[in-house]
């Protein structure tokens, strides 16, 4: 650390709490880690979360003379949120949101994800106009700061266009506040020379007449290379021209505190379609008529896939049976989605573009297709291009995702350039995709920066793009990803001396120190794409795709907290390294020491991760890997051959922490503790036979304190729908192996296993009669295990959710609903597919249906008691998150609703004791009488 930066330190524990500031070699390297091909490791990181916090860490930064970078959520790919110096990273104090005027504004704090901020906005038929790919992780104060757009929101509903107010900080410390009078005519007295200044560089820039024709022109298309100078011609005020500049300045100009945006239409319903033509000259000029047809018929997204990218998914199973076909090198395809407020409008848009495309003489065509389930298919082989990169590359290659755009009528020659380029310098596996609309092309491939010679391709490859995109065509090297160190050293060529030489003085007018971001958009340094380029070392098979995007984060409880999933393994590639070439003991003696407990400890392990990942990594099978065997397999193996008595003596030790009071007041023992479970209800009645597979958490915790299993409520239904349901022979002694999974107990889980296939197998007379697995966690392991070949193909095993949703609800009536009602989807019913299933359970049984967007509790198993930080974490933002009025929760996990009811203030019961509860005859007030409570 240089003094500097040590001074710094020094002041700045004096600032804030000394448990956001980190400096130690695992947590530089971790949260140093963004999406981007360039790795740079801070020499302080601090977790923010108050403006008055980035106050005094400018403050101190301008006394000691050290740069900071912002970071939201770090899924930028350019190398725009990296820094060897301070890294300020957004906390929770950032994460808010208000909708405004009746969905028509949301005012957003800059740590809300983007995701999490159309869902307040859902109600209202509104969404945010940016809609990145990054959506479900992004942060506000990203997609702001680097004018994130997307494949619908084109160049309309981009930050720029759709802010209506800011909250900034700029480096002196001054705070403006667009939408406060006061603020505002207090900024215009403090710093009339800045605006003065950018008065006199608007008029400049208006007098060139050939330039300012020319930023017009390139801002058509979408941009986002170098500064949004077009501020200066698209304003009268100078103060507007200061608060559009802020956008796409990725934290280089100042700090973005708080931004109000104008909400767009979310048009209900919609319509997709892939058409694909044989000549990709063809294809373009029915991007240039749908252009035309756009704002007319509802076009809202066209998507290009090159011939290069639909031969990399020919193998997909997600692909429609109409593309499993060779294409020519020339080929092309579309994917068009039309939006319409109404049935019939949507109809009129359909035939309108159907003719269209029809002039163009596509060579096969899948026609509109209205169903979601359909359209859904055709986007997941769009979405689907990048893994088909990124988990195909060689190992220690690094995937890079470049955008770029050229003016549409010059499309079909820009397609055709690149793969020119391509070629020429043996990137084989690069594919080609983009927003055809805008001009907008990705292209993702994999270079290796393992060696001076891979290093030297990758700088030819890069400035032959820079000549061909701006140079030849006067394109976008950057239209939506932001400029970041990959082509700062080319916005000089991209846009000439004269807008270079204003862009300079723009950044020197905010931020005279160069404190703010060094080198990102400005620099001198015409080889800054090519330092610090991230190595991609081979760790272990199970996370070797991982590209370091992070849209993993959004999902782990643990991001916050310890580490997330993209952290262990930017940290794991690291200690192997270091295991591998030697040197580095202390830094790899700092990095074990922490990692277990960071890393390990603390991941919950149950595989939501990898349903964010766009490649599919599961990186806590790696946690459970390293974890080890199981430390004491014969405990392991006796409880397996004894689950009866271990369960009894879980009902034996709940009754006597509640004699002793012990909920709230024994360490480990959570207020929301359960009440043992009274015995299991008798099985059996008239109708179809169904095998009822009582989890051994469900067996041992009542739900509720009425002391009623969820058993008891689940009999009531499936007598009440017509079912007969039966109990496996020997039912106490079972288990579907979960507990000896997670302690890697492979002798044990194998015991299990044999003993529920063998018990299922006889109940359902060899799998002629299906079998119902209550507890979300439990019915997972049990499919998984049954796609493993661990128990017989032959069982007809249905989750809790699906089976109710489809065989149980159609045959009940629903005789009372609560007015509010929370649910929480549990990560194993998100991984088996069933949330949507649980939603309308759920939905049936109230009026109005809160979902908080927790993507999993961390009450993971007994971590919930072994790591409560974990779960307390995880579940911080549930309470503000349900409404005053909501008094009822419910899950399918019995392990989570403990938590939920710990954190969320309210308790959270069991889907098979709701629906028990609203769906019974009065005479029955016993099953519902808390539903009324």
């Amino acid at each position: 650390m240089t003094p500097a930066h040590a001074a710094f330190l020094d002041d700045l524990r004096r600032a804030m709490p000394a448990s956001r500031i980190f400096t130690d070699p695992l947590s530089t390297l971790a949260y140093g880690t963004d999406a981007s091909c360039y790795r740079l490791q801070p020499q302080i990181v601090a977790r923010v979360d108050s403006e008055t916090e980035v106050g005094d860490l400018l403050r101190l930064a301008r006394r000691h003379r050290v740069a900071v970078t912002f970071r939201a959520a770090g899924t930028s790919l350019s190398g725009q949120a990296v820094s060897d110096s301070v890294l300020a990273l957004l906390g929770d104090g950032f994460n808010r949101g208000e909708v405004l005027d009746g969905g028509a504004r949301i005012r957003l704090g800059p740590g809300m994800i983007g995701a999490h901020a159309n869902a307040m906005l859902a109600p209202y038929g509104r969404k945010l106009g940016p809609d990145p790919a990054s959506i479900d992780t992004a942060k506000i104060g990203g997609i702001a700061a680097n004018n994130s757009s997307g494949m619908c929101c084109g160049t309309r509903d981009n930050s720029y266009h759709t802010m209506q107010a800011i909250r900034l900080m700029l480096v002196d410390g001054t705070v403006l506040d667009s939408a406060d009078p006061a603020s505002v005519a207090a900024f215009r007295h403090s710093h009339a020379g800045l605006l003065g200044a950018l008065a006199q560089l608007s008029g400049e820039l208006a007098g060139d007449v050939e330039l300012a024709a020319r930023v017009r022109r390139k801002y058509r298309l979408k941009n986002t290379t170098g500064y949004g100078i077009n501020a200066l011609l698209d304003f009268a005020d100078p103060l507007e021209m200061l608060t559009h500049l802020l956008i796409g300045s990725e934290g280089t100009l100042g700090f973005i505190a708080e931004i109000t945006f104008h909400a767009v239409v979310e048009h209900p319903h919609k319509a997709s379609a892939l058409v694909c033509f044989d000549d990709l000259r063809h294809c373009c000029r029915a991007v240039s008529a749908l252009g035309e047809a756009r704002a007319r018929h509802g076009v809202s997204a066209v998507e290009l896939i090159d011939s290069r990218s639909l031969r990399a998914v020919q193998g997909k199973p997600e692909l429609p049976d109409f593309l499993r076909r060779p294409v020519g090198p020339n080929s092309a395809c579309l994917l068009i989605e039309l939006r319409a407020g109404g049935a019939a409008q949507l109809d009129e848009h359909v035939e309108a573009i159907s003719g269209l495309l029809a002039g163009f003489e596509p060579q096969l065509s899948s026609g509109f297709s209205r169903d979601a389930g359909v359209c859904a298919g055709y986007w997941a082989l769009r979405k689907g291009l990048f893994p088909a990169v990124g988990a195909a590359r060689r190992t220690g290659t690094t995937v890079v995702i470049e955008d770029v755009a050229f003016p549409v009528p010059r499309l079909a020659d820009g397609v055709a350039g690149l793969t020119a380029l391509f070629d020429r310098h043996g990137y084989d596996e690069a594919l080609l995709f983009g927003h055809a609309l805008d001009g907008n092309l990705h292209f993702v491939f994999a270079p290796g920066f393992d060696s001076p010679a891979e290093v030297a391709r990758y700088a030819a490859f890069m400035q032959d793009v820079s000549d061909l995109v701006a140079g030849e065509y006067d394109g976008s090297l950057k239209a939506e990803h932001g400029t970041g160190r990959n082509v700062a050293p080319f916005v000089r060529q991209e846009w000439g001396d004269a807008a270079w030489n204003i862009m300079r003085r723009i950044k020197a007018l905010f931020d005279p120190d160069g404190l703010l971001n060094p080198d990102v958009i400005i620099t001198d340094n015409d080889r800054l794409h090519l330092e610090n380029l991230k190595l991609m070392p081979a760790a272990d098979d199970i996370v070797d795709r991982c590209t370091e995007c992070g849209f993993c984060e959004s999902a782990c409880p643990s991001h916050g907290l310890t580490l997330s999933p993209r952290q262990r393994i930017a940290v794991w590639r690291r200690i192997r390294q270091l295991e591998r070439d030697g040197g580095g003991e202390a830094e790899l003696a700092a990095l074990q020491s922490g990692y277990r407990y960071r890393a390990i400890a603390t991941c919950a392990a149950t595989g939501m991760c990898a349903t964010r990942c766009p490649v599919g990594v599961d990186t806590g099978q790696l946690m459970q890997r390293l974890r080890g065997p199981s430390r004491h397999p014969g405990l392991a193996r006796f409880a397996a051959r004894h689950m009866a008595s271990m369960t009894a003596a879980v009902r034996t030790g709940l009754r006597l922490a509640h004699l002793a009071g012990g909920r709230g007041t024994i360490p480990l023992i959570p207020v929301a503790l359960p009440r043992a479970a009274a015995p299991l209800p008798a099985p059996g009645g008239d109708g179809e036979p169904v095998v009822l597979l009582v989890s051994c958490v469900n067996r041992a915790l009542a739900d509720g304190d009425d002391g009623q299993s969820s058993a008891f409520h689940t009999v009531n239904l499936l007598r009440r729908a017509g079912f007969a349901p039966v109990y496996p022979p020997g039912h106490d002694g079972l288990c579907c192996g979960q507990p000896f999974a997670s302690a890697n107990a492979a002798e044990a889980l194998a015991v299990s296993g044999r003993a529920l296939n063998a018990a299922l197998l006889r109940a359902s007379d060899d799998g002629r009669h299906p079998v119902y697995l209550d507890n979300g966690p439990c019915a997972a392991r049990v499919l998984q295990a049954q796609r493993d070949g661990l128990l017989d193909a032959r069982l007809q095993l249905g989750e809790a959710a699906g089976f109710l949703a489809e065989r149980v609800l159609p045959r009940l009536t629903i005789r009372r609903r609560r007015p509010e009602l929370a649910l929480h989807i549990p990560c194993s019913v998100t991984a088996i597919g069933a949330a949507g299933h649980l939603r309308r359970l759920a939905a049936s049984c109230c009026e109005r249906l809160t979902v908080p967007d927790i993507a999993c509790c961390g009450f993971a198993g007994v971590k919930g008691f072994t790591a409560p930080e974990l779960n307390a974490h995880s579940l911080r933002r549930l309470a503000p998150a349900l409404p005053a009025a909501c008094r009822h929760g419910v899950s399918m996990s019995r392990s989570c609703q403990i938590g939920l009811s710990e954190h969320g203030g309210i308790a959270y019961r069991g889907i098979e004791a709701l629906l028990d509860a609203c769906s019974g005859e009065e005479s029955e007030s016993s099953a519902y009488r808390w539903l009324l409570d």
